[in-house]
């Protein structure tokens, strides 16, 4: 009986031992499995954000096409001479250019540029943004009343 006792002992060690490396077997191939998924994740997010960007500067790329458009009509429809000449032209000619600004540099650059200027000027951005907040929090106060 003791030899049965032993063998049934043996058995229940070899058996929770196997059980064990089964398991550590099974938890590293979840691991594994869990990178893959967060992996394959974090590409298609990846990817995702670049379409996304891609499709921004399109469109910013478009909004410039359409204001440097704009500035062609003003400078059809608009006198020549006098002073309404003189302004529709300084007009057409600052739309251009911001039109262009728009096409060649994208929404990327014009982020870029917004970064540097508000590292230049910090105090007056600041003041800026809480302008703006102010604003649109009285806006937003006002429109609910």
């Amino acid at each position: 009986m003791a030899t049965i006792q032993k063998d049934l002992q043996h058995q229940a060690t070899n058996f929770g031992e196997h059980a064990k490396e089964h398991g550590k077997d099974v938890v590293a191939e979840g691991v594994n499995k869990a990178k893959d998924l967060g992996a394959t994740a974090a590409q298609k997010a990846g990817e995702a954000a670049n379409y996304v960007g891609k499709k921004a500067d399109d469109a910013t790329c478009a909004v410039g096409a359409g204001i440097k458009s704009m500035a062609q009509t003003i400078r059809e429809n608009a006198p020549d001479k006098g002073m309404m000449g003189t302004a529709s032209s300084a007009v057409a000619d600052t739309l251009e250019q911001g039109g262009r600004y728009l096409q060649e540099q994208g929404l990327s650059g014009l982020s870029a540029d917004m970064t540097n200027m508000i590292r230049r000027n910090p105090i007056p951005s600041v003041l800026i943004g809480f302008g703006l907040g102010f604003l649109m929090a009285r806006f937003l106060t006002s429109s609910r009343s």
